[in-house]
């Protein structure tokens, strides 16, 4: 079938994750149930844009909002273009589309206070979970890793003698970070306390639960959210948040946008440039101190 051979596609040759063919998959299954129930349309060659814009419509009336649609109707975009790459289609129906206006938002960031207070609360203790928690966000602050990036790093992943980290990023594509000294040591810490951890199997992940699991999604987001909300009441409390801060305090202190871009895996720099939002604060504070023409 044609969506089996899609999704071999995106995970072989285009190296997509599993979680991602998986979304694309249960789009593509979501819009062809549309098509069928609402037009008895089975065929995908013969899919016109007015059915696509029938199932936007509903999609609407479903409460979605614009930037989900958007990202549905993307899992269509690459879909048909996989059509035309192979030859079954001659013109994509979604050629003509434009996305959904979505608005735009600033990621509010941690201040540096709220992070070194975070991490306050996680040192001076030899508690497993506690040296794993402390470990976790130093790391993300340190690196700006993502969190799927952070959940399966494995011992093997951290470079000793080099203080450096190897990242598995999105579409299997490897960067090297380098380990600031305090954040090296918490993580050998912690990975004198990991190795008191019985394990089932002879998996190397680095960060486990107490039964010696892998941790999930779920847990990561809930340590970062659960420590953050001691110290801060700003309302989104996530790794992304930390990501963004890590970003955007460092472009605050100078360091350029290009290495920046490839400090975070980011495969083009129009990613990157959403944390100079973020940054504008700071610029006019730059701008107004040096500016000549702004002395007294």
């Amino acid at each position: 079938m044609v969506v089996k051979a899609f999704t071999d596609y995106l995970l072989l040759e285009r190296k997509y994750s599993p979680h991602t063919v998986l979304a694309y998959q249960n789009d593509l299954k979501t819009f062809f149930e549309f098509t069928k129930a609402e037009m008895e349309c089975t065929d995908a060659s013969q899919v016109s844009y007015s059915m696509i814009r029938s199932w936007i419509v509903a999609l609407v009336d479903n409460g979605l909002n614009n930037k989900s649609i958007n990202r549905k109707i993307s899992s269509l975009k690459t879909f048909y273009k996989y059509l035309l790459k192979i030859g079954q289609i001659n013109e994509s129906p979604l050629a003509k589309h434009k996305s959904l206006k979505v608005p735009k938002t600033v990621q509010i960031v941690f201040s540096e206070n709220e992070i070194n207070q975070t991490i306050g609360l996680l040192s001076n203790t030899d508690d497993f979970e506690d040296m794993r928690n402390k470990a976790i966000v130093e790391l993300f602050y340190a690196t700006g890793i993502r969190k799927s990036e952070l959940i399966n790093l494995t011992l093997s992943s951290i470079n000793k003698e080099q203080n450096t980290i190897k990242v598995l990023g999105k579409r299997n594509k490897e960067r090297i970070i380098p380990l600031i000294p305090q954040v090296a040591e918490t993580i050998e810490d912690y990975s004198k306390k990991r190795s008191t951890v019985k394990t089932e199997k002879s998996d190397d992940y680095l960060f486990l639960t107490k039964n010696g699991v892998k941790v999930s999604q779920t847990l990561v987001y809930r340590i970062i959210n659960n420590y953050f909300s001691k110290v801060s009441t700003k309302v989104k409390k996530s790794p992304h948040i930390l990501r963004h801060s890590f970003a955007t305090h460092l472009l605050n202190n100078g360091a350029d946008l290009n290495a920046v871009k490839e400090l975070l895996g980011h495969s083009s720099l129009a990613s990157t440039q959403v944390y100079t939002n973020s940054n504008i604060s700071e610029l006019k504070k730059v701008y107004a101190n040096a500016h000549p023409r702004n002395k007294k």
